[in-house]
């Protein structure tokens, strides 16, 4: 599946640009812009976009017109941009073929996701153009879903508890945490000194993640304050 091309139409270049740079920093790069209808509308034709970003104030009349003879030709996730707030303004945006309605001042990360969204809706957006977070720290990471922890590179076979350990010190590296933070955070409870339990886990994963797990490099024990991930 090649990149999604997307198509703005917005009279204001600066708020082009903006929502442009946005998308770029979601892996979207396949971008046009246009400044009025005549104009959207050659460009839809030769650039063939699988996403239109209407403004419905244009020089030349209303993105709403824009919209209709998109409609004639394609299916196309269409999302308009107006000042205008007003309900009845939205049910017509929607009614005549919109997928979704955005009031101006709008954050342009929000438009990002809510372009991603209609992608993926549409089936024209792969996972592979998204910006994966993956979150490093010395020789461990972990994904964005918080479910897989890599040291070195290679997965580490560790069980759901382990991992949200490791989520929270991956998240926290240099900083002592506490065991009623950790207990908290991974376990969904308070803590009660539960001291036993804590340390059965703490030991299991430093018998993964460390070289010599009974003098560990990475996790170590604040006496009577808790656990650190050393992050060098």
């Amino acid at each position: 599946m090649g990149q999604p091309r997307i198509l703005i139409v917005d009279d204001e270049q600066d708020l082009c640009q903006l929502i442009k740079t946005s998308l770029n920093k979601e892996g979207l790069t396949q971008i046009e812009t246009a400044g009025s209808i005549n104009e959207g509308w050659n460009r839809f034709q030769q650039f063939k976009p699988d996403l239109a970003i209407l403004d419905i104030m244009l020089p030349d009349g209303e993105g709403y017109d824009l919209c209709k003879n998109i409609r004639t030709v394609s299916r196309i996730p269409i999302l308009f941009l107006s000042a205008k707030s007003d309900e009845l303004d939205k049910i017509l945006g929607l009614a005549i073929g919109g997928d979704d309605y955005i009031t101006k001042p709008f954050s342009p990360k929000e438009v990002a996701y809510r372009v991603k969204a209609q992608l993926r809706r549409a089936g024209t957006y792969a996972n592979e153009f998204e910006q994966p977070n993956v979150l490093t720290v010395g020789p461990f990471s972990m994904n964005e879903h918080e479910t897989e922890v890599k040291k070195d590179g290679h997965l580490l076979e560790l069980t759901a508890k382990e991992v949200g350990l490791m989520a929270c010190f991956l998240q926290n590296p240099n900083q002592i945490l506490s065991k009623e933070t950790l207990f908290r955070r991974v376990w969904g409870e308070e803590f009660y000194g539960a001291d036993n339990t804590l340390m059965v886990h703490i030991r299991r994963l430093r018998e993964k993640i460390e070289e010599q797990p009974s003098d560990p490099q990475w996790i170590t024990t604040v006496k009577g304050l808790g656990y650190r991930l050393h992050g060098n």
